[in-house]
């Protein structure tokens, strides 16, 4: 097992969880997945998070792909899963299950039903009671969908409260100031260094984040050798190869990001691609429509057109 830690660095992507047309679990197409994005030179993948329909799968179809992920894994990078739950009781069923299986590391998020700082602070001292010593995990922090707003000040304490907190998955918007206010705090010494993974959708926002001081993206986007090859230029230095990688890939990302259909784009550019045999989104789900399709050939003949200009 790779075992999360706060020197983590690179690309963690958050992968899709692939359906058949039939809306079952395929896990063919997870093997072909898995490779994809290894091919892709990711760091390490995160599994079962928002954009992987975790919510849609049974108690059984979780632990079947958990199994199949980090089976054809087979140990050559990092893997974490999202284990938020409404209670600790199986928040610590599904970590004990996953890490069994081999995985590096869980993710969590503060529930919605969290108000003030010291409600938010006392729950992730008991995530990191109930998951023990051993378990390295990630905070989540994306208010879009938790409802919670964590300031700089809360994640700090939980920093130095918590040992086994190892990575923020850094996503709130805008949070260019916050994530300079963490990482200056670990310059200073005034807290321990975690590693920070970004993850404003496909990687929106991803030349800025680096240059604040984050160690790389935990994010999804069909084509995830844009951010490992962002993430390279910048750590030699090359600000402007970063952004200028950064910029062909621009239109396609923020398309990606829609509400709604997101994930659908996605996973049908994944599936142009050849990485999952089928762009189904297990319902309820949304449809991509003709003039959708439309964009998405246009918008992969520009980007092609713009990467070939870069070289």
């Amino acid at each position: 097992m790779n075992a999360l830690t706060t020197a983590a660095r690179g690309v963690y992507l958050i992968t899709v969880t692939p359906f058949t047309e039939s809306g079952e679990l395929d896990l063919a197409s997870t093997d072909r997945m898995v490779d994809f994005y290894l091919a892709c030179g990711v760091t390490g993948l995160t599994i079962l998070g928002i954009m992987g329909e975790a919510t849609k799968l049974t108690a059984a179809e979780s632990g079947d792909f958990v199994r199949q992920v980090l089976r054809r894994v087979d140990g050559r990078v990092p893997v974490v899963v999202g284990a938020s739950a409404a209670g600790f009781a199986p928040m610590k069923a599904l970590t004990e299950r996953v890490m069994d299986l081999g995985a590096s590391g869980v993710m969590v998020a503060p529930p919605h039903t969290l108000r003030t700082d010291d409600q938010i602070v006392a729950y992730l001292n008991m995530v990191g009671e109930t998951l023990g010593p051993k378990v390295p995990w990630v905070l989540q922090d994306h208010p879009v969908s938790t409802g919670v707003q964590m300031s700089a000040s809360v994640i700090l304490r939980v920093i130095r409260e918590v040992d086994t907190c190892v990575m923020l998955k850094h996503e709130d918007c805008p949070g260019l100031d916050k994530l300079s206010q963490i990482r200056a705090a670990s310059e200073q010494g005034a807290t321990r260094r975690v590693s920070i993974l970004t993850g404003n959708g496909g990687g929106l926002f991803l030349p800025e984040e680096l240059v604040r001081g984050a160690d790389g993206a935990m994010t999804g986007f069909a084509y995830p050798e844009m951010m490992v090859q962002v993430c390279q230029a910048h750590e030699r230095g090359d600000l402007s190869r970063a952004q200028d990688i950064f910029d062909a890939y621009l239109p396609l990302a923020r398309y990606e990001q829609q509400a709604g259909v997101g994930l659908a784009v996605r996973k049908h550019l994944l599936a142009q691609r050849g990485a999952i045999a089928s762009a189904a989104v297990r319902k309820p789900g949304p449809r991509l429509s003709q003039q959708d399709l439309a964009d998405l050939d246009r918008l992969v003949v520009r980007q092609t057109r713009r990467l070939a200009e870069i070289g």
